[in-house]
């Protein structure tokens, strides 16, 4: 193995210092545009995080939970943007002709973009749907006719569970419609029905104390609850009408739980909460029990 490297290296040998020179210089300057490559994705990854760093002041900079998911996206795309620049530089300088390379790419794109229309237009749908944060994890949305709790979401994809434990997995490129149930107080509205021979305002003040009673102790109540008032006259009873605003999801949890706080307080109040009746009044009779003849 000595004897084969001495011979290349000999005076008249393949290999000349000139050569071994320019080996050597075009060695370093491959490694080194490799470590400018390395040294541009920690640079542009430092940047992205300060931008979209979210220990800003409120209101100026994007949450936490958006800023992560898009600084991991734009360190993806820088990557492979440094990447394929760096190996088109070395192959450059290899002396490997780069031009018809990225004619070959261009046109294998061009090919693979018009077969995958779909998963591109997934993925654009994705991105924009991070960017603009139209719902993340753990939001209550209504996609279409579709409705549950976002359970994953990704570029190409979003995962709901609805309530009954389905999941339905739609694509991106498909989502054009988007009701979020989870940004901001969730409103908690229902009808209480109040005999009418009550005294209405004794019912409405003694619901008020059992509403207020229950905010105190209630963590998901953000404002209210309270009686609106007499919402209508229905068949057998005044209709009180109760409002609230709770955390989100938490509605559902709310309403039940005030329905059974007035209930009981109406009770212990002696108020009767009206239910339909039927007075049967039978035919008039004789004596004997039987029906007088007509006529």
């Amino acid at each position: 193995m000595l004897e084969y490297l001495r011979g290349l290296i000999a005076p008249g040998g393949p290999l000349t210092a000139a050569t071994l020179t320019t080996l050597l210089v075009r060695a370093l300057q491959i490694l080194l545009v490799i470590g400018l490559g390395r040294l541009a994705l920690v640079v542009a990854g430092r940047l992205v995080d300060g931008l979209l760093s979210a220990h800003r002041p409120a209101g100026r900079y994007l949450e936490e939970r958006r800023a992560r998911t898009l600084a991991t996206l734009v360190k993806s795309v820088l990557r492979y943007l440094v990447d394929f620049l760096v190996i088109l530089t070395v192959l450059s300088m290899m002396g490997i002709d780069t031009s018809s390379l990225l004619v070959g790419a261009g046109l294998l794109g061009l090919a693979v973009g018009f077969g995958a229309q779909n998963l591109v237009r997934d993925f654009l749908s994705g991105f924009f749907i991070l960017l603009e944060d139209q719902f993340a994890v753990g939001d209550h949305v209504r996609v279409g006719g579709m409705e549950g709790v976002v359970e994953e979401m990704g570029l190409r994809t979003t995962r709901l569970r609805s309530f009954g434990g389905e999941v339905h997995i739609i694509p991106n490129g498909k989502i054009e419609d988007v009701t979020n149930m989870s940004r901001g107080p969730m409103r908690v509205m229902f009808d209480v029905s109040v005999a009418y021979e009550s005294d209405i305002d004794r019912a409405i003040a003694v619901i008020d104390e059992a509403l207020a009673r229950y905010a105190a102790k209630s963590e998901d109540i953000v404002e209210g609850p309270k009686v609106l008032g007499a919402e209508q006259f229905g068949e057998s009873g005044v209709n009180l009408r109760i409002w609230a605003r709770a955390r989100p999801l938490q509605q559902w949890a709310v309403a039940r739980d005030l329905r059974r706080e007035v209930k009981k307080a109406l009770d212990a109040a002696g108020i009767e909460i009206p239910y339909p009746r039927r007075v049967l009044i039978p035919p008039e009779t004789n004596s004997a029990g039987r029906r007088p003849r007509e006529g």
